[in-house]
């Protein structure tokens, strides 16, 4: 009991990819490679850790070495996502209030409806134990996700979140597209472009200074809400990067 059986991997797990930002405990890394393998996801990105891993490590991982032998490990969030078409960032802090940027969140079971079975690679990306993502890691993320819980009690166990997560994808990811549903997700380089022209938009436009990153913020997460297909990208980045360009000339020294 507990072994692993030699069957094919579900067709979805290719899509999926985990990243844990600077797992502080080294059981917790291996509970999470055992995890994702129990959903069928193999690919594992964890940022600030050499990628040798303790004996601990691999003894809560069990019958899942592989996804330790070939996790991938990188020095920043940014590496870690940079082949990825859509990244999903976690986290159990909530905050109430209708100018609330940080925090709009998804609930689990909505993701595979939205993201499977379409082209590019998915990353769900989880922060170390008790801190959670920061800010400025959560603004790399194109959607929110959070856990239901009791607010009495909210933030789960690393392993745990990342296995309520998976068992969501698992259960909801279903075989067949929707009609119009192909190729919603971005290439990487579109939506670095993206974030960049937002960037620039926002850093040129007549506004007071604290209020750039809000807007900045806001307009990112409006637009990758949609899922928005190539083709619907290279249009708004027309009209993004005009509007960019004309602040620019009029304030040169912006």
């Amino acid at each position: 009991m507990g072994g692993r059986a030699e069957i094919s991997l579900p067709e979805h797990q290719s899509r999926v990819c985990i990243v844990l930002v600077e797992p502080m405990h080294d059981g917790n890394i291996g509970a999470v490679a055992r995890s994702i393998m129990n959903f069928g996801i193999t690919d594992l990105r964890v940022v600030g850790r050499n990628g040798v891993w303790s004996e601990e490590t691999r003894k809560r991982a069990k019958n899942a070495q592989v996804v330790l032998d070939n996790a991938q490990v990188s020095d920043s969030l940014e590496e870690a996502v940079s082949d990825c078409s859509v990244v999903i960032g976690t986290s159990g802090k909530r905050e109430d209030g209708d100018k609330t940027v940080m925090r709009h969140f998804l609930l689990p079971d909505e993701l595979p409806n939205r993201l499977t079975d379409v082209d590019g690679k998915v990353a769900l990306v989880f922060g170390p134990e008790g801190k959670g993502l920061l800010n400025e890691q959560l603004r790399l993320c194109d959607l929110l996700v959070t856990i239901p819980t009791w607010e009495g009690y909210p933030i789960l166990n690393l392993s745990h979140a990342v296995a309520i997560i998976c068992y969501s994808w698992f259960v909801n990811s279903t075989t067949k597209s929707p009609s119009g549903s192909e190729e919603r997700l971005l290439a990487p380089d579109l939506r670095k472009r993206l974030r960049l022209e937002t960037s620039r938009l926002v850093a040129a436009m007549p506004t007071k200074e604290h209020r750039r990153e809000g807007i900045e913020e806001t307009l990112i997460r409006v637009v990758m809400r949609g899922l928005p297909k190539d083709d619907e990208i290279h249009r708004l980045l027309g009209v993004i990067t005009a509007a960019a360009d004309a602040f620019e000339e009029e304030n040169p020294e912006s």
